[in-house]
C-alpha cells in the first residue's frame, strides 16, 4: 500500500523530513509538489509532520494527464465506491496539483461527479473550489476526511496521474492554539513557528522505530494519535520561549532545555504549564529547565538527540548593509561554533543534531551563510545529506525576510 503526502510551502523541507523518519528508499518524490512514500497509510505519523499538508491514500494511478480522461474515469467509478459509503449526504471535494486547467473546469467535473452519484439515489453536496486546491480549512470545515466526506487528490507524476483520498488534513487549528494562545511570547526572540519546530526535531531525531507508529484507521476523525512514549531525552541549548520542548513533549519525548536568559526559562516553564492545562498533553513531567550559557554549560542528562534553533543574532526590520550583515555573521558563527565545541565534549559518537542556524538575504538576492557549515568535520561532527534534496534546499524563509533559518544536519563523530 502506498501513502501520497502534499508537501508544504516550502516542499524541500518536507521532504527531508520524510526521508529522516521514513529512510530514502522508500520515499519517492512527485513533481516537486508531493512525496510518495511505501508504508501502509495507516502507520503514517502524520500528526507529527509540520512539512506535509495532506496525507493520502493511493487509489489507482491513469496513464494520462488529460483532464478529460481523469474526468470520464472519475464519473465511471465513484458511483460504485459511493454505495458503499455510511448513510446520509455527501460531502466531495477535488484537489489537483501540476495539471494545468481553470478551476472552471474542475467545477464542472464535480458536477458531472455529482450527477453520476445523485443517479445511484445518494445525496451529494459539492465543496466549491476557488483555487486548484482545496486549503486545509475547506478539508476540516467540510469534514472531507470524514465517514461521510471525500477529498480526491490528483497530482501529475510525468505522464500519469496519481489518484488518491485525503485520509488527514494538517490541523491548522491545534497549530493556532499552539502558536497564538501560548501566555508567553516575545518577538524579539524570534517566533518560532511550531510546524517549523516539528520539522526541526523530526531531522534530529531520524528513523522513527517501527513499534512507536500509532495507526490512524483506528483513531476517530477530529481526534489525535495516541501519543507514544519515548525513552530518549531531546536537549535543547537554546530554548527561548519552548517552542521545540512544547512540540518534542506532543511527539512523546523527555525534554530538557537551557537559556542564557533566565526570563527565557520563565517564559519556558510558563508556556509548558499551560500546555498541561490543555488537552495536548497530560502532564509535563518529563521535562528539565535550567539557565546556562550554550557555549560553556553542563547539561544534566546524555540526550538522545539535540534539536533547537541556534541564536539568530539582530533582528532587522530593513535591508541591512552588507558590512551589518558581516557583523552578524562573525558574531552569530561565533557563538554557535563554541557551542558545538561545548556539545562534542558532553555527547556519545552517533548523537544526532539538528540546529536551525541564520542565513541573511542579502539585496542582490542571494544569502550569506555562516562560515562553520564548511568546517563541522573540524569540530568533531559529519554532516548529513540526503538523497532527494540538495543541502542549500534545507533554508525556512518568507518573501522579504531578512534572516532565514538554515536546517544544519550533523551526527557527532
Amino acid at each position: 500500500m502506498q501513502s501520497l503526502c502534499i508537501l508544504g510551502r516550502q516542499p524541500a523541507l518536507g521532504m527531508a523530513e520524510l526521508e529522516s523518519l521514513y529512510g530514502s528508499t522508500i520515499i519517492t518524490p512527485v513533481s516537486n509538489l508531493a512525496a510518495l512514500i511505501d508504508i501502509d497509510p495507516c502507520l503514517l505519523a502524520f500528526d507529527r509532520l509540520g512539512g506535509s499538508v495532506k496525507f493520502c491514500k493511493v487509489l489507482t494511478t491513469l496513464e494520462t494527464t488529460k483532464w478529460e480522461d481523469v474526468e470520464k474515469f472519475l464519473v465511471q467509478v465513484s458511483p460504485g465506491h459511493a454505495r458503499d459509503m455510511a448513510g446520509g449526504k455527501m460531502n466531495i471535494g477535488l484537489s489537483v496539483y501540476g495539471l494545468k486547467i481553470d478551476p472552471r473546469r474542475l467545477t464542472r467535473t464535480a458536477l458531472s461527479l455529482k450527477n453520476a452519484i445523485r443517479a445511484t439515489g445518494k445525496s451529494v453536496r459539492i465543496v466549491a473550489n476557488k483555487e486548484m486546491a482545496l486549503s486545509s480549512a475547506q478539508v476540516i470545515y467540510n469534514k472531507l476526511t470524514g465517514p461521510k466526506g471525500w477529498e480526491l487528490v490528483f497530482v501529475v507524476d510525468g505522464t500519469r496521474t496519481i489518484i488518491a483520498q485525503t485520509v488527514r488534513e494538517q490541523n491548522i487549528n491545534s497549530y493556532s492554539l499552539r502558536d497564538r494562545d501560548r501566555p508567553k511570547r516575545d518577538s524579539r526572540v524570534g517566533m518560532l513557528p511550531p510546524k517549523l519546530a516539528q520539522i526541526i526535531i523530526n531531522l534530529a531525531a531520524g528513523e522513527l522505530p517501527k513499534d512507536k507508529l500509532a495507526s490512524i484507521c483506528d483513531t476517530p476523525e477530529g481526534q489525535t494519535l495516541p501519543r507514544p512514549e519515548f525513552n530518549q531525552l531531546i536537549l535543547d541549548p537554546f530554548c527561548g520561549t519552548g517552542v521545540v520542548l512544547q512540540e518534542a513533549l506532543l511527539m512523546g519525548y523527555k525534554v530538557e532545555g537551557s537559556d542564557l536568559d533566565q526570563r527565557m526559562i520563565d517564559y519556558t516553564k510558563a508556556n509548558l504549564e499551560w500546555l498541561a492545562t490543555t488537552s495536548l498533553v497530560e502532564d509535563v513531567k518529563d521535562c528539565t529547565l535550567e539557565t546556562g550559557d550554550a557555549t560553556s554549560h553542563v547539561w544534566k542528562h546524555a540526550p538522545g538527540f539535540i534539536a533547537s534553533e541556534a541564536y539568530l543574532g539582530q533582528a532587522f526590520t530593513a535591508q541591512p548593509s552588507d558590512t551589518e550583515i558581516a557583523q552578524n555573521v562573525t558574531n552569530t558563527n561565533l557563538i554557535i561554533k563554541k557551542t558545538l565545541q561545548n556539545i562534542a565534549r558532553q555527547i556519545p559518537s552517533g548523537t544526532r543534531i539538528c540546529l536551525a542556524i541564520p542565513a541573511y538575504h542579502t539585496s542582490r538576492g542571494d544569502f550569506k551563510h555562516l562560515p562553520l557549515i564548511d568546517s563541522v568535520e573540524e569540530l568533531g561532527y559529519n554532516r548529513i545529506s540526503f538523497k532527494h534534496l540538495n543541502d542549500s534546499e534545507l533554508l525556512y524563509f518568507r518573501e522579504q525576510q531578512i534572516v532565514a533559518r538554515e536546517l544544519l544536519v550533523i551526527t557527532r563523530k
